[in-house]
C-alpha cells in the first residue's frame, strides 16, 4: 500500500470555524465545543468585529474562545495554512456570518483570512456553510446569498425549529448546530430527528 494514501486515510477530520461580526457569537462558541466532543479538529479564525460581539454578548474573553479550538489564526495572517487550497480539511462553517463577510465571499474579493479561507473552500469544491445572521434582507443581500449558492456554498441562517419543542435557548442553538454538522456527515446526540407527524422528535444521532 502507498504510505501516503494510508496517512491520508488516518488523518483526523478537520473543520475550519470562522466567526464574524454578526450577532450570535453563541453559535461559534457552541460549535467549537461540539466539534471537540465528536473528536473533530477545529481551526478557528475570528474577525475584529466578532471580538466586539463576543464581548457584548458573552462573558468570554478572546483567549477563552481560542482555548476551545485546536488551532487558532489571526484574521490578518493571510499567509496562514488555511489560506491555501493545499490545507487538508473537510470544510468550513462561519458561525455567525455577517453580511460583510457574505459579500466578500460572494464576490471573491477577500480582504482577510476569514473570507480568504471561505473562498478557498469554494475553489477547492469543499463544503462551506455560512450561518448568515441578518434580517430583514434587501435585494443585494439575497443576490449575494444566491452567488455563494451558485458557487457551491450553503446558506444556513440560524432559524429555530419550534416543532422540536425546545425548552431553552441552549436547546434551540444545539438543534440548529446539529443540523449544520449533519451537512458534514457528523453524528451528534443533540440532533432531533423528525419521526412523523403526531410523534415526538427523537433526540438521537
Amino acid at each position: 500500500m502507498d504510505d501516503s494514501t494510508g496517512s491520508a486515510r488516518q488523518q483526523p477530520r478537520r473543520i475550519i470555524v470562522g466567526m464574524s461580526g454578526a450577532s450570535g457569537a453563541i453559535y461559534g462558541i457552541r460549535l467549537l465545543r461540539l466539534l471537540r466532543s465528536v473528536g473533530v479538529e477545529s481551526h478557528l479564525v475570528v474577525s475584529r468585529s466578532a471580538q466586539v460581539t463576543l464581548a457584548c454578548e458573552t462573558d468570554l474573553r478572546l483567549a477563552d474562545l481560542q482555548a476551545l479550538a485546536d488551532v487558532t489564526y489571526a484574521n490578518g495572517d493571510i499567509g496562514a495554512a488555511i489560506s491555501s487550497g493545499s490545507f487538508r480539511g473537510d470544510g468550513m462553517v462561519i458561525a455567525p456570518c455577517s453580511i460583510k463577510t457574505l459579500s466578500e465571499v460572494a464576490s471573491g474579493c477577500t480582504t482577510s483570512l476569514l473570507s480568504r479561507a471561505a473562498d478557498v473552500m469554494l475553489k477547492e469544491r469543499r463544503r462551506l456553510v455560512l450561518m448568515v445572521r441578518e434580517t430583514p434582507l434587501h435585494a443585494g443581500h439575497i443576490r449575494s446569498m444566491a452567488a455563494v449558492t451558485e458557487s457551491g456554498g450553503i446558506i444556513y441562517p440560524p432559524v429555530p425549529a419550534f416543532y422540536a419543542k425546545p425548552a431553552s435557548l441552549e436547546e434551540m442553538v444545539d438543534y440548529t448546530l446539529g443540523r449544520v454538522l449533519d451537512l458534514f456527515g457528523l453524528r451528534t446526540p443533540i440532533t432531533g430527528r423528525w419521526t412523523g407527524a403526531g410523534n415526538a422528535v427523537a433526540t438521537t444521532a
